[in-house]
């Protein structure tokens, strides 16, 4: 089986593991940094116990520790600084600014300052304002100061060493990076790979495996790296290629490398965590500005967060945090605004040695030219939104025939296998319709055109133009909202359901519509498992509970129950699964999700917690791809909440099965004739009967319950 790769806590770990065994010079500063704590985040963890001489829990003072730092330099060592969280290094920044930095140049000869200050940076954690911060921006443009960013494709080592032998510097590292898996040999996911671009203090370039040109380029220092990849996912679903540049370095900047990607494209966007005003974003673009002018097709878009402090409750702080939709959707709203022809003065050169910047790289695939009006107006087309289905049931237009509407506005209500999905005007325009409510339309088939100018009143009787699809019949949890309510005494209340439980409510319909399901459920000792996740967190770092067990449990039990993982193709063929990709139930209290845990038999444990957290703070912004809701073989239902005793849950077709977990409960049992307290939990299999009998039903059950509490086989699942 392949190692899988090191969470980037990890490599930060071992690169200063590795600096400290090369260089002897080196000192480490912070608090509580010495073992066993290692660090609030874990990246210190046995230095002091290796190197007790260099490595120094200091006093809670960070302009004293920046202050000792600069010091031992001036005296021929070498310093790491850790600030515990990266906002307290304004306390440090007197110390950045007049010490540090100028000490190298201002005696009449250059100085070595080999100094690095580490900041933990960056929110979505739940830290609130005074602790979730990036606060790159503020020290841009300080003379010798260079400025690094940790990210899941730079190796942290080059970064130090680089920082060192340069020194000063600051090397930001955004704290949702820690527990997550760094990419390598080049892949990124079945459709992206990357590449290194200017050293292994580059750039990091991910585009397409198929080598499509860039329609959009896309720069995300750090922690927005993985938002700018789900972006570039969402913009591929909806016709746009996007390639994503995330730096090592950033400042000085070296954009070398990457001048002939940035002067192809269509458009270059910059997203980053900090909020508007004096960003790295800006100072990238008036480089980019200044030596690509003559060739830009549009200003250089910049995104950041909202102008505010970082709450700390998650709805609030995903409010406030740049996330990936956003920057998905204004890209794609720049994207489509009509661009000026591109200029013939001569390309500018990357790099010493380097060829001219070849023009076609990104160029619209339009067969008109781009300044002129699209023939018919603007077009509105069914985007892919769900890899399950090649077309969508129109529900409901929520703009009418001929109404001008603004672009972003809401449009059309379209019915996936999956949920409901809102379909927004790509531009401003008078509203014609191409397809009527109740029909079904396939994917990139006209819905509407936005005109210039109104269109003709259609004559009474005049049917809408469709496309192929049959008229359907619209299901009930579909339709159109009820009436206000009366008012007034004695009136009746009524509540009417939000969009994404109207979504939910035609999934299970067709569940229980189509699916004969049947139900059976076995308890399970938990103690064993539950006290070996408790170590695994210790050593990992990743928050590691039952639901991540009972998943790689479930997984472990798909070679000896291939058709549980399968889909009814006809009323007697099973289409089994390649890869055991599990879906898990998410309700942050705006709607059911059900999002795809991918290859989990072969991923850890601490793999698997990296994609839960991450599925639990999408479901508290309702911001999945359709992408993330589809292609599951079989799901699980968590309701670990404590006290839960059973729920049985749905088949969701077109799966077979469904696992339920209950919460943890404490039971008396008798050992060696003594009463003993002992956790149980429930485990629950609903099943389509079709294929699935009972005896199969509850010997999977205890498969997975075997996993979960027999010693031999626990190890096996967890280790």
């Amino acid at each position: 089986m392949t190692r899988p790769a090191p969470r980037v806590v990890e490599t930060l770990n071992a690169a200063l593991h590795r600096l400290f065994e090369e260089r002897p010079a080196l000192h480490l500063l912070g608090e509580d940094v010495l073992d066993p704590y290692g660090g609030a985040f874990k990246v210190t963890r046995g230095l002091s116990t290796r190197h007790p001489d260099r490595v120094f829990g200091t006093p809670i003072s960070e302009a004293g520790i920046t202050g000792v730092a600069g010091g031992l330099a001036l005296a021929g060592d070498q310093a790491i600084v850790e600030m515990m969280f990266g906002d307290f290094a304004a306390l440090a920044f007197d110390q950045v600014l007049n010490l540090i930095s100028k000490s190298v140049t201002m005696y009449g000869d250059r100085v070595p300052m080999p100094v690095v200050v580490r900041c933990p940076v960056g929110g979505n954690r739940g830290y609130g304002p005074t602790h979730s911060q990036s606060l790159q921006k503020h020290f841009l443009g300080v003379p010798n100061l260079a400025l690094y960013e940790t990210s899941p494709f730079h190796d942290p080592y080059a970064q130090l060493a680089e920082g060192l032998d340069r020194g000063p510097a600051m090397l930001f590292e955004d704290k949702v990076l820690y527990t997550r898996r760094m990419f390598r040999d080049g892949a990124v996911d079945e459709h992206h790979g990357y590449a290194l671009l200017g050293g292994p203090a580059g750039w990091a370039h991910v585009s397409p495996v198929d080598g499509t040109p860039a329609d959009v380029v896309l720069i995300c220092p750090g922690g927005t790296a993985h938002r700018g990849l789900d972006a570039a996912r969402l913009l591929r679903a909806r016709g746009l290629t996007a390639h994503v540049l995330v730096p090592a370095r950033l400042y000085p900047p070296d954009l070398e490398p990457v001048l002939p990607l940035l002067a192809g494209a269509r458009l270059v966007a910059v997203a980053e965590e900090s909020t508007e005003g004096g960003t790295w974003g800006t100072e990238i673009a008036a480089r980019v500005h200044t030596r690509l002018w003559s060739h830009l097709r549009a200003p250089v878009l910049l995104l950041s967060s909202a102008d505010s402090v970082v709450p700390t409750a998650p709805h609030l702080e995903a409010g406030v945090l740049l996330g990936a939709e956003r920057i998905a959707a204004e890209i794609e709203a720049a994207a489509a605004r009509p661009l000026p022809p591109r200029a013939p003065a001569a390309l500018p050169v990357a790099a010493a040695g380097t060829d001219a910047v070849a023009p076609a790289a990104g160029e619209p695939r339009a067969a008109v030219p781009e300044s002129a009006e699209p023939l018919g107006g603007v077009p509105v087309a069914v985007p892919k939104l769900n890899n399950n289905d090649t077309a969508y049931l129109v529900l409901r237009w929520l703009a009418d025939e001929g109404v001008h509407v603004e672009e972003g506005d809401p449009l059309v209500e379209v019915e996936t296998s999956k949920a409901i999905e809102e379909i927004t005007a790509p531009a401003a325009g008078y509203l014609r319709v191409r397809a009527a409510e109740d029909t079904e339309v396939g994917v990139g088939e006209p819905l509407a055109e936005l005109l210039a100018e109104r269109p003709a009143v259609r004559a009474p009787g005049t049917p809408v133009p469709t496309g192929p699809g049959p008229r359907v019949t619209r299901p009930e949890s579909a339709a159109a909202p009820a009436p206000p309510p009366a008012e007034g005494p004695g009136a009746t209340r009524t509540q009417v359901l939000d969009r994404a439980q109207q979504g939910t409510a035609a999934v299970v319909t067709r569940a229980h519509r189509e699916v004969p399901a049947a139900f059976a459920a076995v308890e399970v000792t938990a103690d064993a498992v539950l006290a070996r996740l408790r170590t695994l967190s210790d050593e990992t770092g990743a928050e590691v509970g039952l639901p991540e067990a009972v998943v790689k449990a479930v997984a472990s039990a798909h070679p000896a129950f291939p058709h549980l993982f399968g889909s009814l193709q006809d009323e007697r063929t099973v289409r089994l699964a390649d890869t055991v990709d599990i879906g898990v139930t998410m309700d942050a209290g705006n709607g059911l999700y059900i999002p795809v845990l991918r290859d989990c038999a072969a991923r850890s444990l601490a793999d698997l917690s990296d994609d839960l957290m991450d599925f639990r703070m999408k479901a508290f912004r309702a911001e999945f791809t359709a992408g993330e809701l589809s292609g599951g073989a079989l799901s699980v239902s968590l309701n670990t909440e404590p006290g839960v005793l059973l729920v049985q849950p749905i088949v969701m077709w077109p799966q077979l099965c469904m696992v339920s977990v209950g919460g943890p409960l404490t039971r008396l049992v008798l050992a060696d004739g003594v009463p003993a307290p002992t956790t149980v939990v429930t485990l629950g299999l609903a099943y389509d009967h079709r294929v699935v009998n009972g005896r199969d039903a509850v010997a999977f059950l205890r498969t997975v319950a075997d996993a979960l509490h027999d010693p031999e086989q626990l190890v096996k699942l967890i280790d």
